[in-house]
């Protein structure tokens, strides 16, 4: 039959996860796209053949990446980020509105943004666009342009460029997103139940965590809810971190709301009794809470709770880190994770008894469809030949990673699973850059 097949590239593998399972395959590529799927036989005598201790694995697809750039390279930026998602098996990311100057708001600002990216990247990079007070006439344009949704915070960014809907600006963009099916994704917490709450206190990891309730979540989603019921609109949380939102979500869903959940592998790896006091490379919004939550977030992930897993990669300085005082007030909040995501989320759902393919469909499977990428996410016929090498049973200490900044809470953390060798579109990565720019429906 391998006569039959056109072909630039075929890897085979005693286990390669598929969309209908996990069994013995040959995957054979022509120019980018997965051409065929066969038997493990049925490949010729100069295929890649994995060894025995490597799963093939669809390339991940990372819907939650702060790149930063423009305006904030210093933080991170196009290069560096699509380097580590590439070393961490990533093979398509897309970029989040906020923390770029200028952020994503509107069809200029995309076309900039993607003209500082498109010589730079390693992997495939889509965008989200962003919605603020007063935007809303810029959606379907942005949309047109091939933005995959839209994302709002519910409360203060953190930047001044980013400002946040109050109701009647949720109300505004959910409206108008309904007419055109288009997806909002928010930032759930509530900022009067924030205020509410005693100040962040020094180096206390614990008075920091009370800074930021559980109930700042479950009001802002409540509210996201009730507006997506009435106005019909799909929306989707990104981030949870509070467990005690899930019931909320399921009887949304049992009702009908159009809703999707993320979780983030830092909610699945660490929980609050672990973090030292001062160490603020721990430090994100919403905060990593203690481990009864940690525990329940696994459940959802087993159960089907919870939609997609996606690092919230967001990087800063080390000196906005504010390492030198450990300071929980005054560093800036954001886990660095992009390039470990992998490991950190599979060094727990090995622990747990959750299978390889359920990680695949939450880090690839999952995320391709929420962003509307139908070439991305799957070992398929007529899809991107996006293929990872992984190494389930291997370990590393997380040491020199290729994001910009080296802080991260993962430093000196062995974990479990070992990425290989990741082919984007059936090249190998790690030569000259080689991404492609994508619009919301690129097959």
């Amino acid at each position: 039959m391998t006569e039959d097949l056109p072909g630039d590239l075929v890897v085979r593998a005693r286990r390669v996860v598929l969309p209908d399972g996990e069994r013995p395959a040959a995957v054979h590529v022509h120019r980018g796209r997965i051409a065929a799927v066969t038997a493990f036989e049925d490949a010729p005598p100069d295929a890649v053949t994995l060894p025995d201790d490597e799963v093939l694995i669809p390339g991940l697809v990372d819907s939650h990446v702060h790149v930063n750039e423009p305006g904030r390279t210093a933080w991170e930026g196009f290069a560096s980020a699509t380097r580590a998602a590439a070393a961490g098996g990533v093979t398509t990311i897309v970029d989040m509105p906020l923390n770029s100057i200028p952020p994503t708001t509107s069809v200029g600002a995309l076309a900039v943004k993607r003209a500082v990216a498109a010589a730079q990247v390693s992997v495939d990079v889509a965008f989200w666009g962003g919605a603020v007070p007063g935007n809303a006439a810029e959606f379907a344009p942005m949309l047109a342009e091939g933005v995959v949704g839209f994302k709002c915070f519910l409360l203060d960014s953190g930047v001044p460029e980013f400002p946040p809907l109050d109701t009647a600006g949720l109300r505004a963009a959910l409206t108008e997103l309904a007419a055109v099916d288009g997806l909002l994704v928010a930032h759930c917490e509530d900022g009067p139940t924030i205020d509410a709450a005693p100040d962040p206190d020094g180096a206390s990891y614990a008075a920091f965590l009370a800074s930021r309730p559980g109930a700042a979540e479950e009001t802002a989603i409540g509210l996201l809810l009730a507006v997506a019921a009435e106005t019909g609109a799909r929306v989707h949380v990104v981030h949870l971190a509070d467990a005690h939102a899930l019931p909320l979500l399921r009887r949304a869903r049992a009702d009908g709301v159009r809703v999707t959940v993320e979780t983030c592998p830092h909610y699945l790896t660490f929980a609050a009794d672990e973090v030292p006091d001062g160490d603020t490379a721990f430090k994100c919004c919403p905060p990593i809470r203690e481990a009864a939550h940690r525990e329940a977030l696994w459940q959802a992930v087993a159960d089907g709770d919870i939609d997609l897993v996606v690092s919230d990669h967001s990087p800063c300085t080390p000196e906005l880190k504010r390492l030198d005082v450990g300071d929980f007030g005054l560093a800036w909040g954001g886990i660095a994770g992009l390039q470990v995501a992998l490991p950190a989320v599979w060094t727990g759902a090995r622990a747990r008894g959750v299978p390889l393919a359920r990680v695949v469909e939450l880090m690839s499977a999952a995320p391709a469809a929420l962003a509307g990428l139908p070439g991305k996410g799957g070992i398929a016929v007529g899809k991107d030949a996006d293929l990872v090498a992984f190494a389930p049973e291997a370990s590393a200490v997380v040491g020199e990673l290729e994001h910009r900044n080296p802080v991260t809470p993962y430093a000196g953390r062995q974990l479990t699973g070992v990425v290989r060798a990741v082919w984007l579109r059936g090249e190998r990565t790690g030569g000259a850059p080689a991404g492609r720019l994508l619009r919301r429906g690129d097959r």
